[in-house]
């Protein structure tokens, strides 16, 4: 059977290309996703007020808690897709294409149905101010809605970016989002529905991109053609699929949490800090979105890598990784910092919002490159089928340690600032915890094949 390293380009400068052309796509859909998603912002705070805004903005970090755990597990999803192409596994390929979209469909309706059931009380428990509580848990019930929609799409995406195809949910991405845009300005200009012309806006999209990503998948040659009457969870890829995704979700999940507690701190300081807190995350999404490409390439590149056994490969794909971040947030934290207060003002009018948000921008943005090498390294060290120390490093070096700060720090200095400040500090812990975690994985894989090869000598 042919080997997926015959394909691999032989030059480290081959391989930056491989990996740029495969993260730009990826880049795009996060960066016009982000429009999108600001385009929700921008309509509702310049048509409906700062509290509209506020309503919106306050949602993010619990929407994130809820559904990161199965989202996380399209993490599995590309991870063994990965791994089956890299080894040319055909059968292996069909079973992961049609198991990962049985556990997209049953994972949607799951999310669902606990979104709609908890987001009240949750979002009471977070502090929300009462004068925006009602229009927060409005815009979320609506926008669970369409969680189904979305999560076969991330699952159906992560099925063709781990064959290397990353164009075409770009330009899936693009219609849906065009779309969005066009019933937001619909819906809440012309309509006057307000954050419920937002959230159905939203779940059009989704559904959209839903039928647009199934049609592909149907369309496909080979193994990785989706059919209906195939539709069934492999028991042996379910576990494969859980032993990665489920880490990787719960990662998600423990980060969303401690983001919840900061939100509760944020809430503290009233409606105008939400608001601008929002439209500053919105802003600085600008810089952490495009890394999350290399994240994506990460994953594909190294699970490609570990299906054909090209150990050294893997290794070139880490400091690709790194320099690519770095100059990544070189440039774009720079731009945005530049160019952050009219940025802003594409939220918000109101000057007191634009000067908080430019107050934390300033304190995040400066250590910016902690964050990408935090959430890049995972990729890595899961794609070589170590999913829990990922998980691990997270809880401890960014949850645990973000509790501990608003438990001891921010209680004795109850500023803004030190608020902000828990962002840089967890990222370059759990930072270096990642760094070990790969380096670990690394050793790990190393010496078993060492192993392997060498009980193979001895058999011969």
């Amino acid at each position: 059977m042919m080997r997926a390293r015959e394909h691999f380009p032989s030059t480290n400068r081959a391989l930056v290309g491989q990996m740029v052309m495969f993260a730009l796509p990826i880049m795009a859909v996060n960066l016009l996703q982000l429009v999108f998603n600001a385009a929700d912002m921008i309509v509702v705070g310049r048509f409906e007020g700062a509290r509209a805004l506020a309503a919106v903005g306050a949602t993010g970090s619990l929407f994130n808690l809820i559904v990161n755990l199965f989202m996380g597990l399209s993490v599995g999803t590309a991870v063994i897709v990965a791994q089956d192409y890299g080894a040319r596994r055909v059968e292996g390929i069909r079973q992961s294409v049609h198991t990962s979209i049985a556990v997209s469909l049953i994972g949607g309706g799951v999310a669902t149905a606990i979104g709609l059931s908890f987001c009240a009380p949750l979002l009471r428990w977070m502090g929300t101010p009462e004068d925006i509580i009602g229009l927060s848990t409005l815009y979320m019930r609506i926008v669970f809605a369409g969680m189904p929609a979305s999560m076969v799409f991330n699952f159906g995406a992560a099925i063709l970016r781990a064959v290397g195809d990353s164009r075409r949910p770009m330009y899936f991405l693009v219609v849906s989002g065009a779309v969005n845009v066009v019933f937001n300005l619909f819906f809440v200009a012309v309509l006057r529905l307000g954050v419920a012309g937002v959230g159905w806006a939203t779940v059009i999209s989704q559904y959209l991109a839903l039928i647009l990503i199934m049609i592909s998948l149907s369309r496909q040659e080979g193994a990785l053609r989706f059919q209906w009457q195939r539709l069934k969870i492999h028991r042996q890829k379910l576990v494969q699929l859980l032993r990665i995704g489920v880490p990787a979700g719960l990662q998600s999940v423990l980060f969303s949490i401690s983001n919840v507690l900061i939100q509760s701190a944020v809430n503290s300081f009233g409606t105008t800090m939400v608001a601008a807190s929002a439209a500053s995350s919105n802003v600085e999404n600008l810089v952490a979105t495009p890394m999350n490409a290399y994240y994506q390439a990460a994953i594909t590149f190294t699970g490609q890598s570990m299906g054909a056994e090209d150990y050294d490969r893997i290794d070139r794909i880490a400091k690709n990784c790194t320099a690519l971040v770095f100059v990544t947030w070189l440039i774009l934290g720079g731009i945005t910092l530049s160019f952050g207060r009219t940025l802003l003002a594409f939220y918000t009018t109101d000057p007191a919002v634009i000067e908080l948000g430019m107050r934390r921008m300033k304190v995040l943005i400066s250590l910016y490159f902690t964050c990408g090498i935090m959430n890049v390294f995972p990729g890595l060290t899961r794609a070589m089928g170590y999913s829990v120390l990922p998980m691990l490093s997270t809880l401890v070096g960014a949850c645990l340690l973000r509790i501990v700060w608003l438990a001891t720090v921010f209680r004795l200095y109850p500023t803004q600032l030190v608020l902000f400040a828990v962002y840089p500090v967890t990222w370059t812990i759990a930072g270096l915890g990642q760094v070990a975690s790969f380096f670990y994985a690394r050793s790990r894989i190393r010496k078993r094949a060492v192993l392997s090869q060498g009980q193979a000598e001895a058999a011969i």
